[in-house]
């Protein structure tokens, strides 16, 4: 029996169809992953109880489960530094470092410079609502616990004046939240216990130092504090996020801040 031949019209159309599915998952593979917003991102300009808002994902494309190519990369055992200089909002960190200027050159003893260098970190790299409490949990593993208790009292002190320390009111918050604002009733109760603690006068020193009307094109060098930050931050040897603490998953999250999981 003579073997049926396939046309080469036929086998060349095999060819170029089997060519554009090797493309196509080949291209599908290179995809870039899809970077995740947590419904914190979100919340506030979007309504998290309202339709899902899922990010785009093309066939054969997966969610981003390592590091944001769009972001700067980390070390694999990043420091407090790298973090400052890679994953801070740079006017946060300049408004930080001149606090902590401040404090130092006003006499302060290095604790209390360390807590105003470290006072608003959050605010530059994490979150502002409930700031100081979000810093403390940050950097409460890695410093004396009288700069973490200082940098947790700093958010209920600052609404408070103390005429006798030399701290009024800060004018920036009549034009930021209006001359009618009060503290929140937690925030009152804070300020009542944090004002009889043995530490007080270590939180009110940040809000004596904390430069409410800083200069925005003042700069101080973050390397002027290599010393003092090695001589009171305790840096883990595996790398802020990567070591066994309890807010290892804090700078992890800053790290990898749009991971899916």
């Amino acid at each position: 029996m003579e073997t049926m031949k396939t046309p080469a019209s036929l086998s060349s159309a095999a060819t170029l169809a089997g060519q554009a599915d090797a493309l196509e998952e080949r291209m599908m593979d290179e995809l870039p992953p899809v970077p995740n917003t947590s419904v914190l991102y979100t919340s506030g300009a979007l309504d998290p109880t309202g339709p899902a808002q899922r990010p785009p994902v093309q066939p054969g494309q997966h969610m981003l489960m390592a590091a944001d190519p769009r972001l700067k990369p980390l070390p694999d055992k990043p420091s407090l530094m790298d973090f400052l200089n890679l994953r801070m909002r740079a006017g946060g960190v300049n408004h930080m470092l001149q606090s902590a200027n401040l404090a130092l050159k006003s006499g302060n003893n290095e604790k209390v410079v360390l807590a105003c260098l470290l006072h608003d970190i959050a605010v530059a790299g994490f979150i502002s609502s409930d700031h100081g409490y979000w810093a403390a949990q940050m950097i409460e593993p890695y410093v004396d616990a009288e700069v973490a208790w200082a940098v947790r009292a700093h958010q209920a002190l600052r609404f408070f004046p103390d005429e006798a320390a030399g701290y009024t009111y800060p004018e920036m918050y009549v034009r930021l939240f209006g001359e009618h604002y009060q503290p929140e009733p937690y925030l009152v109760a804070e300020y009542q216990r944090f004002r009889e603690h043995k530490w007080y006068m270590t939180g009110r020193l940040i809000t004596i130092n904390d430069l409410y009307a800083f200069d925005p094109n003042a700069v101080v060098n973050l390397e002027d504090f290599t010393d003092i930050i090695g001589r009171n931050f305790r840096q883990p040897e595996e790398g802020l996020g990567f070591d066994t603490s309890p807010s290892a998953h804090m700078w992890r999250t800053m790290n990898w801040p749009t991971r899916y999981l």
